[in-house]
């Protein structure tokens, strides 16, 4: 689990490797990832925009800029949540994950949360001891 908080807003992830759908002898490897907003602090704010920066283990760099997440542009009260799950494939099998949210204000104040570093490790990942 990782967890990050800007502006009073709290972002959890937890990444799942996906073995079913993953295969590693066709360098194919998706993880599932879990998110959890939680809105700490005193006024109503909605997620706009979501970007995210993924590196595969050779450095490969892909970016995602698009609206909302998962089809939706959430709004969360003080004291709401939102939870969301999507996914993502590499062609290697280890990876890290970072991102940002485009947020607004009821009051039309835009300002960026960020999403905490991630990674993404498969059991096809060699583990070595530094």
């Amino acid at each position: 689990m990782y967890t990050k908080t800007t502006r009073q807003i709290k972002i959890t992830v937890i990444p799942t490797f996906l073995t079913e759908q993953s295969d590693p002898a066709e360098h194919h490897y998706v993880w599932a990832y879990t998110i959890q907003m939680e809105n700490h602090g005193s006024e109503t704010v909605q997620l706009l925009n979501r970007y995210w920066h993924i590196t595969d283990a050779t450095g490969a760099v892909q970016e995602v800029r698009g609206a909302g997440v998962v089809g939706e542009q959430p709004l969360l009260p003080p004291g709401d949540a939102f939870q969301y799950t999507s996914g993502a494939a590499l062609k290697t099998p280890s990876g890290i994950m970072t991102g940002t949210y485009d947020m607004t204000t009821e009051g039309g104040e835009s300002f960026t949360i960020d999403i905490p570093t991630f990674s993404l490790d498969s059991p096809e990942q060699v583990k070595r001891t530094n």
